[in-house]
Protein backbone atom coordinates (compact mmCIF):
# COMPACT_ATOMS: atom_id res chain seq x y z
CA UNK A 1 0.00 0.00 0.00
CA UNK A 2 3.02 2.32 0.07
CA UNK A 3 3.40 5.07 -2.50
CA UNK A 4 -0.24 6.20 -2.50
CA UNK A 5 -1.01 9.17 -4.79
CA UNK A 6 -0.50 12.72 -3.57
CA UNK A 7 -3.61 14.56 -2.44
CA UNK A 8 -4.17 17.98 -0.91
CA UNK A 9 -7.69 16.99 0.12
CA UNK A 10 -9.10 14.03 2.02
CA UNK A 11 -9.71 10.93 -0.09
CA UNK A 12 -10.82 7.37 0.83
CA UNK A 13 -8.35 5.48 3.00
CA UNK A 14 -7.34 1.83 3.17
CA UNK A 15 -9.14 1.41 6.53
CA UNK A 16 -12.49 1.72 4.79
CA UNK A 17 -15.75 3.29 5.91
CA UNK A 18 -15.35 6.51 7.86
CA UNK A 19 -11.61 6.85 7.21
CA UNK A 20 -10.05 9.29 4.77
CA UNK A 21 -6.48 10.45 4.23
CA UNK A 22 -4.59 13.53 3.11
CA UNK A 23 -1.00 13.61 1.86
CA UNK A 24 1.26 16.39 3.14
CA UNK A 25 4.30 17.16 1.01
CA UNK A 26 7.47 17.74 3.02
CA UNK A 27 10.04 18.50 0.34
CA UNK A 28 13.23 16.54 -0.35
CA UNK A 29 14.62 13.89 1.98
CA UNK A 30 17.94 14.93 3.61
CA UNK A 31 19.00 11.25 3.45
CA UNK A 32 18.79 11.30 -0.34
CA UNK A 33 15.60 9.26 -0.76
CA UNK A 34 13.82 11.79 -2.95
CA UNK A 35 10.58 13.56 -2.01
CA UNK A 36 9.09 12.77 1.37
CA UNK A 37 5.51 13.04 2.58
CA UNK A 38 3.47 12.53 5.70
CA UNK A 39 -0.02 11.06 5.54
CA UNK A 40 -2.78 12.40 7.76
CA UNK A 41 -5.61 9.93 8.39
CA UNK A 42 -8.97 11.15 9.65
CA UNK A 43 -11.84 9.17 11.18
CA UNK A 44 -15.08 10.96 10.41
CA UNK A 45 -18.12 8.69 10.31
CA UNK A 46 -21.36 9.98 8.89
CA UNK A 47 -23.75 12.02 11.04
CA UNK A 48 -21.18 13.82 13.18
CA UNK A 49 -22.25 17.47 13.02
CA UNK A 50 -20.09 18.51 16.00
CA UNK A 51 -16.83 17.11 14.59
CA UNK A 52 -15.05 20.46 14.17
CA UNK A 53 -15.96 21.56 17.69
CA UNK A 54 -14.49 18.44 19.31
CA UNK A 55 -10.99 18.29 20.79
CA UNK A 56 -8.80 16.43 18.32
CA UNK A 57 -6.44 13.55 19.04
CA UNK A 58 -3.52 12.63 16.77
CA UNK A 59 -2.02 9.13 16.97
CA UNK A 60 1.72 8.84 16.17
CA UNK A 61 2.89 5.31 15.37
CA UNK A 62 6.06 3.43 16.29
CA UNK A 63 8.90 2.01 14.21
CA UNK A 64 7.93 -0.42 11.41
CA UNK A 65 4.37 0.66 11.99
CA UNK A 66 1.44 2.64 10.61
CA UNK A 67 -1.96 3.83 11.82
CA UNK A 68 -4.37 0.89 11.58
CA UNK A 69 -6.09 0.74 15.00
CA UNK A 70 -9.67 1.18 13.83
CA UNK A 71 -11.09 -0.01 17.15
CA UNK A 72 -9.17 2.70 19.03
CA UNK A 73 -10.37 5.41 16.66
CA UNK A 74 -13.96 4.25 17.05
CA UNK A 75 -13.75 4.12 20.85
CA UNK A 76 -12.21 7.57 21.26
CA UNK A 77 -14.69 8.97 18.74
CA UNK A 78 -17.52 7.59 20.86
CA UNK A 79 -16.02 9.41 23.85
CA UNK A 80 -16.22 12.72 22.02
CA UNK A 81 -12.84 13.15 20.33
CA UNK A 82 -12.06 13.92 16.69
CA UNK A 83 -9.58 11.23 15.71
CA UNK A 84 -6.59 11.54 13.41
CA UNK A 85 -3.54 9.40 12.77
CA UNK A 86 -0.28 10.13 11.00
CA UNK A 87 2.05 7.92 9.00
CA UNK A 88 5.42 9.65 9.22
CA UNK A 89 7.85 10.04 6.33
CA UNK A 90 9.00 6.74 4.77
CA UNK A 91 6.59 4.79 7.01
CA UNK A 92 3.31 3.05 6.22
CA UNK A 93 1.20 4.93 3.69
CA UNK A 94 3.93 7.58 3.37
CA UNK A 95 6.59 5.20 2.07
CA UNK A 96 7.37 5.94 -1.57
CA UNK A 97 8.99 3.55 -4.08
CA UNK A 98 12.75 3.20 -3.65
CA UNK A 99 12.87 4.66 -0.15
CA UNK A 100 14.52 2.94 2.79
CA UNK A 101 11.76 2.20 5.29
CA UNK A 102 11.60 4.57 8.30
CA UNK A 103 15.21 5.68 7.70
CA UNK A 104 16.34 8.99 9.25
CA UNK A 105 19.68 10.22 10.59
CA UNK A 106 18.10 12.60 13.12
CA UNK A 107 14.69 12.18 14.74
CA UNK A 108 14.27 15.96 14.56
CA UNK A 109 13.45 15.38 10.88
CA UNK A 110 10.03 14.27 12.14
CA UNK A 111 9.35 17.68 13.70
CA UNK A 112 8.55 18.91 10.19
CA UNK A 113 6.06 16.06 9.74
CA UNK A 114 4.40 16.74 13.07
CA UNK A 115 4.24 20.50 12.51
CA UNK A 116 2.55 19.94 9.16
CA UNK A 117 0.10 17.45 10.64
CA UNK A 118 -0.70 19.67 13.62
CA UNK A 119 -1.28 22.68 11.36
CA UNK A 120 -3.62 20.65 9.15
CA UNK A 121 -5.63 19.45 12.16
CA UNK A 122 -5.74 22.96 13.63
CA UNK A 123 -7.54 24.09 10.48
CA UNK A 124 -10.62 22.52 12.12
CA UNK A 125 -9.82 22.06 15.84
CA UNK A 126 -8.48 24.49 18.43
CA UNK A 127 -7.17 21.84 20.84
CA UNK A 128 -5.18 18.74 19.89
CA UNK A 129 -4.14 15.91 22.22
CA UNK A 130 -1.09 13.91 21.17
CA UNK A 131 -0.96 10.13 21.47
CA UNK A 132 2.36 8.51 20.57
CA UNK A 133 3.55 4.90 20.63
CA UNK A 134 7.05 3.42 21.07
CA UNK A 135 9.45 5.30 18.74
CA UNK A 136 6.70 7.88 18.32
CA UNK A 137 6.73 8.16 22.10
CA UNK A 138 10.41 9.10 21.90
CA UNK A 139 9.89 11.65 19.13
CA UNK A 140 6.83 13.40 20.56
CA UNK A 141 8.37 14.65 23.84
CA UNK A 142 11.37 16.06 21.99
CA UNK A 143 9.04 17.79 19.54
CA UNK A 144 6.92 19.25 22.34
CA UNK A 145 10.06 20.46 24.10
CA UNK A 146 11.24 22.01 20.84
CA UNK A 147 7.94 23.87 20.41
CA UNK A 148 8.05 25.06 24.01
CA UNK A 149 11.63 26.35 23.69
CA UNK A 150 10.90 28.08 20.38
CA UNK A 151 7.79 29.67 21.86
CA UNK A 152 9.87 30.98 24.77
CA UNK A 153 12.14 32.80 22.32
CA UNK A 154 9.14 34.66 20.93
CA UNK A 155 8.36 32.51 17.88
CA UNK A 156 4.61 33.06 17.44
CA UNK A 157 4.09 30.02 15.20
CA UNK A 158 5.63 27.63 17.73
CA UNK A 159 3.75 29.36 20.53
CA UNK A 160 0.43 28.85 18.74
CA UNK A 161 1.25 25.22 18.04
CA UNK A 162 2.30 24.42 21.60
CA UNK A 163 -0.62 26.26 23.19
CA UNK A 164 -3.05 24.19 21.12
CA UNK A 165 -1.80 20.97 22.79
CA UNK A 166 -3.30 20.51 26.29
CA UNK A 167 -1.86 17.04 26.99
CA UNK A 168 0.03 14.04 25.63
CA UNK A 169 -0.46 10.30 26.09
CA UNK A 170 2.61 8.13 25.51
CA UNK A 171 2.04 4.45 24.85
CA UNK A 172 5.16 2.43 25.80
CA UNK A 173 7.64 5.14 24.74
CA UNK A 174 11.10 3.94 23.66
CA UNK A 175 13.29 5.86 26.11
CA UNK A 176 16.34 3.56 26.35
CA UNK A 177 18.08 0.69 24.59
CA UNK A 178 17.08 -2.76 25.79
CA UNK A 179 20.68 -3.78 26.56
CA UNK A 180 21.85 -5.13 29.92
CA UNK A 181 23.23 -2.33 32.09
CA UNK A 182 26.92 -3.36 31.74
CA UNK A 183 26.68 -2.93 27.96
CA UNK A 184 25.34 0.61 28.07
CA UNK A 185 28.70 2.23 28.91
CA UNK A 186 30.33 1.18 25.63
CA UNK A 187 27.39 0.35 23.34
CA UNK A 188 25.94 3.84 23.04
CA UNK A 189 29.19 5.63 22.01
CA UNK A 190 30.01 2.74 19.67
CA UNK A 191 26.61 3.01 17.97
CA UNK A 192 27.01 6.75 17.56
CA UNK A 193 30.48 6.35 16.05
CA UNK A 194 29.47 3.57 13.66
CA UNK A 195 26.33 5.48 12.68
CA UNK A 196 28.41 8.47 11.67
CA UNK A 197 30.95 6.41 9.71
CA UNK A 198 28.82 3.63 8.18
CA UNK A 199 25.21 4.89 8.36
CA UNK A 200 23.77 2.40 5.86
CA UNK A 201 25.34 -0.67 7.48
CA UNK A 202 22.47 -3.14 7.94
CA UNK A 203 21.60 -4.48 11.39
CA UNK A 204 20.39 -8.01 12.14
CA UNK A 205 16.66 -8.58 11.73
CA UNK A 206 14.12 -8.28 14.51
CA UNK A 207 12.19 -10.92 16.42
CA UNK A 208 8.76 -11.97 15.21
CA UNK A 209 7.17 -12.98 18.52
CA UNK A 210 5.44 -9.63 19.12
CA UNK A 211 4.09 -9.45 15.57
CA UNK A 212 2.88 -13.03 15.86
CA UNK A 213 1.11 -12.23 19.11
CA UNK A 214 -1.05 -9.50 17.56
CA UNK A 215 -1.68 -10.56 13.94
CA UNK A 216 -4.83 -12.52 13.15
CA UNK A 217 -2.92 -15.08 11.04
CA UNK A 218 -0.91 -16.16 14.09
CA UNK A 219 -2.06 -15.66 17.70
CA UNK A 220 -3.74 -12.25 17.62
CA UNK A 221 -6.91 -10.50 16.50
CA UNK A 222 -5.60 -7.62 14.38
CA UNK A 223 -5.50 -7.75 10.59
CA UNK A 224 -2.80 -5.21 9.71
CA UNK A 225 -1.00 -5.09 6.36
CA UNK A 226 2.26 -7.02 6.75
CA UNK A 227 3.73 -5.38 3.65
CA UNK A 228 3.98 -2.09 5.49
CA UNK A 229 4.14 -3.55 9.02
CA UNK A 230 6.05 -6.85 8.68
CA UNK A 231 5.68 -9.43 11.42
CA UNK A 232 9.37 -9.08 12.33
CA UNK A 233 9.64 -5.40 11.38
CA UNK A 234 11.44 -3.67 8.54
CA UNK A 235 15.21 -3.80 8.07
CA UNK A 236 17.20 -1.25 10.02
CA UNK A 237 20.63 0.35 9.68
CA UNK A 238 23.17 1.68 12.15
CA UNK A 239 22.61 5.30 11.07
CA UNK A 240 18.98 5.08 12.10
CA UNK A 241 19.89 3.43 15.42
CA UNK A 242 22.44 6.17 16.11
CA UNK A 243 19.68 8.73 15.63
CA UNK A 244 17.57 6.86 18.20
CA UNK A 245 20.48 6.75 20.65
CA UNK A 246 21.09 10.50 20.32
CA UNK A 247 17.40 11.21 20.91
CA UNK A 248 17.46 9.04 24.03
CA UNK A 249 20.69 10.75 25.14
CA UNK A 250 18.86 14.08 25.07
CA UNK A 251 16.24 12.76 27.45
CA UNK A 252 18.80 11.07 29.70
CA UNK A 253 20.77 14.32 29.97
CA UNK A 254 17.76 16.11 31.49
CA UNK A 255 16.28 19.40 30.46
CA UNK A 256 13.43 17.99 28.34
CA UNK A 257 10.14 19.56 29.34
CA UNK A 258 7.02 18.78 27.33
CA UNK A 259 5.26 21.72 28.92
CA UNK A 260 1.95 19.83 29.09
CA UNK A 261 0.59 17.06 31.34
CA UNK A 262 1.80 13.66 30.13
CA UNK A 263 0.30 10.22 30.75
CA UNK A 264 2.72 7.34 30.18
CA UNK A 265 1.08 3.94 29.66
CA UNK A 266 3.04 0.69 29.69
CA UNK A 267 2.85 -2.92 30.78
CA UNK A 268 3.82 -4.08 34.25
CA UNK A 269 6.35 -6.57 32.88
CA UNK A 270 8.56 -7.37 29.91
CA UNK A 271 9.08 -10.67 28.10
CA UNK A 272 12.05 -10.05 25.84
CA UNK A 273 14.05 -12.10 23.32
CA UNK A 274 11.91 -15.19 23.64
CA UNK A 275 9.77 -17.13 21.15
CA UNK A 276 6.02 -16.69 21.29
CA UNK A 277 4.22 -18.04 24.36
CA UNK A 278 1.21 -17.08 26.44
CA UNK A 279 3.47 -14.65 28.33
CA UNK A 280 3.95 -12.69 25.12
CA UNK A 281 0.23 -11.85 25.17
CA UNK A 282 0.36 -10.23 28.61
CA UNK A 283 3.77 -8.52 28.57
CA UNK A 284 5.80 -5.99 26.62
CA UNK A 285 7.74 -8.22 24.20
CA UNK A 286 9.62 -5.26 22.67
CA UNK A 287 10.80 -2.84 25.39
CA UNK A 288 12.04 -3.01 28.97
CA UNK A 289 9.20 -1.53 31.03
CA UNK A 290 11.53 -0.77 33.95
CA UNK A 291 13.42 1.59 31.65
CA UNK A 292 10.17 3.26 30.61
CA UNK A 293 9.24 3.80 34.25
CA UNK A 294 12.76 5.03 35.06
CA UNK A 295 12.98 7.69 32.33
CA UNK A 296 9.35 8.78 31.94
CA UNK A 297 9.50 11.28 34.84
CA UNK A 298 12.30 13.06 32.93
CA UNK A 299 9.82 14.22 30.30
CA UNK A 300 8.33 17.06 32.26
CA UNK A 301 7.04 18.46 35.52
CA UNK A 302 3.63 16.81 35.20
CA UNK A 303 4.10 13.17 34.21
CA UNK A 304 1.84 10.34 35.35
CA UNK A 305 3.25 6.83 34.85
CA UNK A 306 0.54 4.18 34.74
CA UNK A 307 1.61 0.53 34.36
CA UNK A 308 -1.26 -1.65 33.13
CA UNK A 309 -1.23 -5.27 34.27
CA UNK A 310 -1.31 -7.67 31.33
CA UNK A 311 -0.71 -5.02 28.67
CA UNK A 312 1.20 -5.66 25.45
CA UNK A 313 3.81 -3.35 23.94
CA UNK A 314 1.07 -1.41 22.16
CA UNK A 315 -1.34 -1.15 25.06
CA UNK A 316 -4.27 -0.65 22.66
CA UNK A 317 -3.57 -4.08 21.16
CA UNK A 318 -3.68 -5.85 24.53
CA UNK A 319 -6.09 -8.64 25.37
CA UNK A 320 -9.62 -7.47 26.09
CA UNK A 321 -9.46 -7.13 29.90
CA UNK A 322 -6.21 -5.13 29.88
CA UNK A 323 -7.34 -3.05 26.92
CA UNK A 324 -10.55 -2.09 28.73
CA UNK A 325 -8.60 -1.12 31.85
CA UNK A 326 -6.39 1.06 29.67
CA UNK A 327 -9.35 2.80 28.05
CA UNK A 328 -10.99 3.43 31.42
CA UNK A 329 -7.81 4.76 33.00
CA UNK A 330 -7.02 7.01 30.04
CA UNK A 331 -10.50 8.53 29.91
CA UNK A 332 -10.38 9.15 33.67
CA UNK A 333 -6.96 10.81 33.39
CA UNK A 334 -8.07 13.01 30.51
CA UNK A 335 -11.17 14.01 32.45
CA UNK A 336 -9.36 14.92 35.67
CA UNK A 337 -6.28 16.41 33.99
CA UNK A 338 -7.85 18.40 31.17
CA UNK A 339 -11.59 18.52 31.08
CA UNK A 340 -12.19 19.80 34.59
CA UNK A 341 -9.60 22.52 34.09
CA UNK A 342 -10.85 23.76 30.72
CA UNK A 343 -14.53 24.37 29.93
CA UNK A 344 -13.75 23.93 26.22
CA UNK A 345 -13.91 20.21 26.84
Amino acid sequence: MSGLPFSDTYTPDILGSGFTRRTLRLGTDPEGDGPVVATLIRYLPEACPDFDSRPAMIFIHGMSDYFFQRHVAERFHTEGYAIYGVDLRKCGRSHLPGQAWHDVRDVRRYFEDLNAVLDAVREHHSSVIIQAHSTGGLIAPLWLDHLRRAAATGDPVSAARHSSIPAAVLNSPWLDLMFPAPLHRWSRPLIRALGDRFPRFDLPGGLACYGESIHVDYHGEWNFDTRIKPIAGHAKNIGWLAAIVRAQDTIHAGGVECGVPVLVLCSTRSWLNKPYSAMTDTSDAVLNVKQIQQWAPSLGAHVTVSPIDGARHDVWLSLHHSRERTFTHTFEWLNTTIHQQNPLY
